[in-house]
């Protein structure tokens, strides 16, 4: 459970830097990064999405 923890903590810092790198795009007019940002957060907030449901998953089970 502990890599899961980790794993999750990892998935909010991509987020996050996605983030703020998708703000400095806006910005600069940088589209190029605003499309790379958004394109890597939707990929990392699916995986966090995934790793929620497994969690549970794991919770459910007695």
């Amino acid at each position: 459970m502990g890599k899961k923890l980790a794993l999750n903590v990892f998935y909010n810092i991509c987020i996050f830097v996605c983030v703020v790198l998708a703000y400095w795009g806006f910005e600069y007019t940088r589209y190029e990064f605003i499309l790379g940002a958004v394109f890597i957060g939707t990929v990392f907030i699916i995986l966090k999405i995934r790793l929620i449901k497994e969690v549970r998953n794991i919770q459910k089970k007695p």
